[in-house]
């Protein structure tokens, strides 16, 4: 990306990279997208915004909505798969605040 480009413009990029990974189901791409979202946001942020990037910072946050909710529909495919593997007894690893919560438990029995 261009050194010289505009944050709003990278943080657009980085949101839309992250949206390819969620759907392509690409975990590589989704940490780099993801730590490229938090540099450009804080890019942004140092950058400050003026009148005129009011909508465009609507709208960007409006993609990054839609983002979290793919990325919950993932995880909640993944807990769904796992659940039926007999691999995970626990629907929710994380509180609502996105602490570590419940601990995955296996339910396979093992016989001693």
């Amino acid at each position: 990306m261009n050194a010289q480009a505009h944050p709003l413009d990278v943080l657009e990029d980085a949101l839309n990279e992250e949206r390819r990974a969620l759907l392509d189901h690409d975990v590589e791409a989704l940490l780099r997208s993801t730590q490229a979202k938090l540099d450009a946001l804080r890019a942004a942020e140092h950058a400050g915004a003026n009148a005129t990037d009011a909508l465009r910072v609507q709208a960007l946050s409006e993609l990054n909505q839609a983002n979290g909710a793919l990325l919950a529909r993932r995880r909640r495919e993944v807990n769904w798969a796992l659940r039926h593997l007999g691999r995970l007894d626990s629907d929710a690893l994380y509180d609502a605040s996105g602490q570590a919560g419940a601990r995955p438990h296996s339910r396979l029995n093992v016989s001693a």
